[in-house]
């Protein structure tokens, strides 16, 4: 065999050595990032709002949230949720129906609330998740702190938890602005509280 047919062939497997070489390090990143899977039973998007003679709990009760990435590498984490405006409970049928009406969230209109990342890092022993929250046709940039928990829960799989809280304006996304009621007694601030369980 001649000189330049075996470096053709040494040239040839190395192609092919290296090529190999990507796909196996793409399928093994790839597998690193694959998304979390979400605890929906555990999970929770709850908010208190207080009013001049008593706070008022409620709770959005139809929500997908998707975190993708490392979470031991905050700079890889993905996060995206959806939340179902409708799905608002209060425990009170008649004010969740004025809360869902054009006066407050009008979710005929706008029927979601999104969030969506754009930064994960590490502050102190939490997580700072920062994105854009979309809510009643006005999206801002937010910063939610998480706190971060792991270990096995009743059933013995292995979870991590992620606690937040968020306190917004009300008034920055329109909800409730022109509302007489709310002007009477709705304070302006609104605190959110999310806990999201993952099957690690």
């Amino acid at each position: 065999m001649s000189e330049r047919k075996q470096s053709m062939k040494r040239l040839l497997r190395n192609a092919l050595g290296a090529a190999l070489g990507v796909l196996w390090v793409s399928s093994t990143a790839l597998a690193a990032f694959s998304p979390l899977e979400l605890d929906t039973v555990h999970s929770k998007v709850g908010f208190t709002a207080a009013t001049v003679l008593f706070d008022v709990d409620g709770a959005f009760e139809k929500f997908s949230v998707s975190i993708d990435g490392d979470p031991s590498k905050p700079e890889t984490v993905k996060v995206e949720a959806n939340i179902e405006v409708a799905s608002l409970n209060t425990n009170n049928g008649k004010r969740d129906k004025h809360l869902k009406s054009p006066d407050f969230f009008d979710a005929a209109k706008y029927p979601m609330i999104r969030f969506a990342s754009t930064g994960v890092k590490k502050q102190g022993g939490q997580l700072v998740v920062t994105g854009n929250l979309t809510m009643h046709g006005v999206s801002k940039l937010v910063s939610i702190p998480f706190k971060v928990a792991r270990g096995k829960n009743g059933a013995g799989v292995d979870t991590t938890t992620y606690k937040g809280r968020l306190t917004l304006d009300r008034n920055d996304y329109g909800v409730g602005t022109e509302s007489i009621a709310a002007k009477i007694s709705l304070e302006d601030e609104v605190e959110v509280k999310l806990l999201f369980v993952t099957f690690q």
